[in-house]
């Protein structure tokens, strides 16, 4: 059995791959995301911007939407990163809003969560 400790690390791992694909040649921002699913799959994410940053997608939505594709629904946790280190990087408000349409499939019964800087 995986500890929580093993998961976590290729869960940030995954995310910080993820980000290396990013396509942001605009804000020169790298994003990237993982989502591990309730059977254990890992599934990321990373912005892809456009000149219209109106229909740039972040990378929460595109893992999230990945995810859905690929047919999961329950969701245990989600990692996102970015290249800013000196200080925390919320999600912008389309992702928080696309959150909390998802929000009970993210969350424990206890509703845990955790920030973790790398």
């Amino acid at each position: 059995m995986t500890s929580r400790r093993d998961i976590v690390k290729e869960l940030v791992s995954k995310c910080l791959q993820a980000r290396d694909m990013a396509y942001c040649p605009y804000s020169r921002f790298p994003v990237g995301a993982a989502i591990l699913t309730a059977d254990g799959a890992i599934i990321t994410g990373c912005n892809v911007e456009n000149a219209s940053y109106g229909l740039t997608v972040c990378a929460e939505r595109t893992a999230i939407q990945r995810a859905v594709v690929e047919g999961h629904r329950q969701f245990t946790a989600i990692a996102v990163t970015c290249d800013i280190k000196d200080h925390f990087v919320g999600p912008c408000g389309a992702c928080r809003q696309v959150l909390m349409e998802v929000r009970r499939r993210f969350y424990d019964r206890h509703e845990h969560y955790a920030v973790i800087r790398k």
